[in-house]
């Protein structure tokens, strides 16, 4: 996402101004853009989502009106056979690229979800490591080399 836009999903002075503005001129904008500014970190990925189900949606349109066009219905026939078959196979090639596309997207977006996934793994761990190296308690008496001192008898209270 570009951070360098003046109007982000954030709290920038001119995201706060148009919420200002919004509530003052209508309370239903000012609601929009402090929703804006809250989520709209996530808009991306619900266009995507949304786009790709259209796309279902309006593909199955679509191969209904080839159908309807192969049997002489609708106007998608130019009246060239040589010029519709041609035309068929290019809509047949690009509808094949556009699999692929959608494929390799789904594989980059693993990848990239794994990767984050592995660096906060990651930092997590170095997170846990040095927290357990600054709360370790310092160990005393023979494991240290030290010798042990010999207390007498009432040095301590307990050993009576």
């Amino acid at each position: 996402m570009n951070t360098s836009a003046l109007i982000r999903p954030a709290w920038t002075p001119a995201t706060i101004a148009l919420m200002v503005i919004g509530f003052m001129v209508f309370w239903p904008l000012g609601f929009a853009m402090l929703a804006y500014i809250i989520w709209g970190d996530r808009l991306e990925g619900f266009k995507r989502d949304v786009n790709r189900a259209t796309d279902g949606i309006f593909a199955g349109c679509r191969r209904g009106s080839d159908k309807a066009a192969r049997w002489g219905h609708g106007s998608a026939r130019t009246g060239n056979v040589a010029f519709d078959d041609w035309r068929e196979k290019e809509l047949e090639r690009l509808a094949e690229e556009r699999r692929k596309l959608d494929e390799m997207l789904t594989e980059f977006d693993d990848y990239a979800r794994e990767l984050r996934r592995a660096k906060d793994q990651d930092e997590f761990d170095r997170f846990m490591a040095n927290r357990n190296k600054s709360t370790a308690p310092a160990k005393s008496g023979p494991s240290t080399g030290t010798a042990p001192t010999k207390r007498g008898k009432g040095s301590n209270l307990l050993d009576d």
